[in-house]
């Protein structure tokens, strides 16, 4: 493959715009936008407003990493070269523990949804099995005929997602200019089921459980510079193509869940409909066209998370902490070896807890918190030079390098704090916390303690050969 040959193959600007919104924009906001506004009622805009300021305040600091540091790997990168091997190597693994379970989470999450869509039942372990195993070989399909493909297909996917949730503004704004009905905003805290109103009387506690919710719709944007390598000028690329998408992001979820909620707030607030948003309409039609667009968007942010997941582990390889022959690549640049063990690690967790997603979601999340603390540590380590490897020579600013890195670090001990961990790791029946969940703990454990002793060992074992 010859130099312009491989320059081609490397995302561009846009494409990596494209990337950072198929890396965020999934089910979240065709699926649960109804819980949000339970939660919040009439502040939900107001919720995804201040979701997407803490998602835009911590995509800086990435933003900020990432012209420090061009290498694969994102969180991993960023780490190694600010606190050395040891901490890198702990947090690579975490990272891609969790990147290689999200990317599960999602496979599982487009299966059960699609199941339900024909009518199938998404709890039979049998047909999610086989609908997992048929996922898994279609994206291998799509990776195996290289970055090129894989680019065209992401970014097919993404304009497919856009266009459903773009329909979703502009049908909306229609029907309530057609029909004249509408709702106020204040009505939606009002609307009553069985006798007792939907939305809670709202307190702290529940508006701050209510931004978290939101804020889970805006992850994924962390997970964007772990193929750096096979990007165009990262350095520059990545601080202005992160934001940008998450801004684009913001005003398309902020303008879906208006129109939901000025249009039809009761059926998004009450449908037991797999892809909640898609309720809000009456026209058959129009609702099969937006359940096409939720399972466009859940199939192309899979495609997302095979791209991201197997380099990061080849990150590590690189930097010679794990074993050199997981860097093999075939003839159409695609990363065999690592691709593989992720897909593998992929659906065998998730088939190892009968595909629990509450559990498996628990994990991940928890990681990507531990990501927002140690990439702004590192972006203020880089800044005033006390990193432990070298980094580029990037110009320092000390509002993106110093005030916001700050700031997130805040903003994440506030979620951190106000977050509802006994719920997480609680038995929870009619809203009440009734037992223990040991297979969350369980898989924390097996996250955070035993597979990095494992790979620990296992890299110190390939280093004295």
């Amino acid at each position: 493959m010859n130099k312009e040959s491989g320059i081609n193959d490397k995302l561009g600007f846009w494409s990596i715009v494209l990337l950072a919104i198929n890396s965020i924009i999934g089910s979240g906001i065709f699926l649960t936008p109804g819980s949000v506004v339970r939660q919040a009622g009439s502040k939900a805009l107001i919720v995804y407003l201040i979701a997407a300021t803490f998602a835009a305040i911590l995509a800086i600091s990435f933003s900020a990493a990432a012209k420090y540091v061009t290498k694969s790997g994102a969180s991993y990168a960023y780490a190694k070269a600010a606190f050395g091997d040891n901490i890198g190597f702990y947090v690579g693994i975490l990272r891609y523990f969790s990147a290689s379970v999200a990317w599960g989470v999602m496979a599982v999450g487009v299966i059960k949804s699609t199941i339900s869509i024909f009518g199938g039942n998404p709890d039979n372990i049998s047909s999610v099995t086989i609908g997992f195993i048929v996922l898994m070989v279609l994206i291998t399909i799509i990776n195996v005929f290289g970055q090129r493909f894989v680019k065209l297909v992401m970014n097919m996917a993404t304009a497919g997602k856009l266009a459903a949730l773009v329909l979703i503004i502009v049908a909306g704004v229609v029907l309530l200019l057609i029909s004249g009905a509408s709702h106020q905003l204040t009505e939606v805290d009002q609307i009553t089921q069985n006798g007792q109103r939907i939305v809670p009387t709202l307190t702290t506690t529940g508006f701050v459980m209510a931004i978290v919710s939101a804020f889970y719709a805006f992850t994924g944007f962390e997970s964007v510079a772990s193929g750096s390598d096979d990007m165009q000028e990262p350095e520059k690329n990545l601080p202005r193509a992160i934001p940008l998408a998450i801004f684009v992001i913001a005003a398309i979820y902020i303008g879906v869940v208006a129109v939901a909620m000025v249009l039809n707030p009761r059926a998004l607030m009450t449908t037991k409909q797999v892809v909640a948003i898609s309720a809000i309409f009456n026209n058959e039609i129009l609702r099969d066209v937006i359940l096409i667009g939720a399972l466009i968007s859940m199939l192309g942010i899979n495609v997302a998370s095979s791209f991201n997941a197997p380099r990061i582990l080849e990150a590590m390889a690189r930097e010679h902490q794990l074993p050199m022959s997981l860097t093999k690549r075939t003839k159409n640049n695609f990363p065999i070896r690592t691709f593989f063990i992720s897909e593998a690690l992929a659906l065998l967790v998730p088939l190892a807890f009968q595909y629990n997603l509450v559990n498996l979601i628990t994990l991940s999340a928890m990681v990507r918190f531990l990501g927002f603390i140690i990439v702004p540590l590192a972006v203020i380590l880089f800044y005033f030079g006390k990193n432990k490897e070298a980094v580029l020579p990037a110009s320092k600013n000390i509002w993106t390098d110093i005030v916001v890195p700050i700031l997130s670090i805040l903003l994440v001990i506030f979620l951190l704090i106000n977050y509802n961990w006994q719920t997480q790791f609680g038995i929870v029946v009619n809203g009440k916390v009734v037992g223990v969940n040991w297979y969350a703990i369980l898989m924390m454990v097996f996250g955070f303690i035993i597979l990095p002793a494992f790979m620990f060992w296992l890299s110190r074992k390939e280093r004295n050969k």
